[in-house]
């Protein structure tokens, strides 16, 4: 199994390299190609796919890409419904994927709907992939649902920056509170939430100080039936990936991803 990780990465490698140093070479044509629109998803997508090759094996890692983008399109056709300017999925290798919003959500309902809309399709997404390993039995398909369920899970996490940091808002900003104090407690556990809560403080401290002006009680003033709706559908998120998480879960990863 090592030897032939350490091919499919090196071969992978390999013609990466030779795009960055054509790149390098004609700047004028990599200028100019970054002007177009959506050029920079792709080739974001083909960093974190070289990224990923270099510790999954290549027809894993575009799978995680491509997983991971079809929850971001959840986001930017959610925000294309709010009338809300945004970017272009921008991918981080490692790290994900993002989409900047270019104004605030009218209010924390239409927070709650964009940020619950990048789980919704996501799961959408491993679904269809786990269609495709019951239809073909390809191990490489459960895999990818497993890591999908897990991502789309981790990003209900009620913390801001991530999307179930958003989608409590609309329940009471007191969640976003309870949200940061719970995943600094798991430090130990998981580390990255502590960084995650770091990179969402100042935007969570913003709030909740200004969440008795005239603004931030507009913001919040949600009608009770909209705030149980989106209890309910978070919630229901929360069960229905935490049960296809468990389902798609293998003991031995290695034998999946190859």
């Amino acid at each position: 199994q090592p030897r032939v990780r350490v091919g499919v990465r090196m071969s992978w490698v390999a013609p990466l390299a030779a795009v960055g140093l054509l790149l390098a070479k004609f700047k004028g044509l990599a200028l100019l190609l970054l002007k177009v629109k959506f050029l920079g998803t792709a080739l974001t997508m083909l960093v974190s796919i070289g990224a990923y090759a270099l510790l999954f094996p290549v027809w894993f890692a575009v799978g995680i890409v491509v997983l991971i983008w079809v929850h971001e399109m959840g986001h930017v056709l959610q925000l294309r419904r709010e009338g809300i300017p945004a970017s272009a999925p921008m991918f981080i290798p490692f790290l994900g994927a993002f989409v900047a919003m270019k104004q605030m959500p009218k209010d924390a309902l239409a927070e709650a709907r964009v940020g619950l809309a990048g789980p919704v399709l996501g799961t959408l997404g491993g679904l269809a992939t786990l269609g495709l390993y019951a239809a073909t039995r390809e191990p490489l398909f459960l895999g990818l649902a497993y890591f999908n369920f897990i991502i789309n899970l981790f990003n209900l996490a009620p913390l801001l920056p991530l999307d179930g940091g958003r989608a409590v808002g609309a329940m009471s900003p007191v969640f976003q509170l309870l949200g940061l104090v719970a995943m600094v407690a798991l430090f130990f556990v998981a580390p990255i939430m502590a960084i995650i809560a770091l990179i969402g403080l100042p935007e969570l401290w913003n709030r909740w100080k200004t969440r008795n002006t005239p603004e931030g009680l507009a913001y919040y003033d949600i009608p009770l039936r909209n705030r149980v709706a989106v209890g309910v559908v978070y919630v229901g998120l929360v069960l229905v990936l935490g049960l296809l998480t468990g389902a798609t879960f293998v003991p031995d990863p290695a034998a999946v991803i190859g």
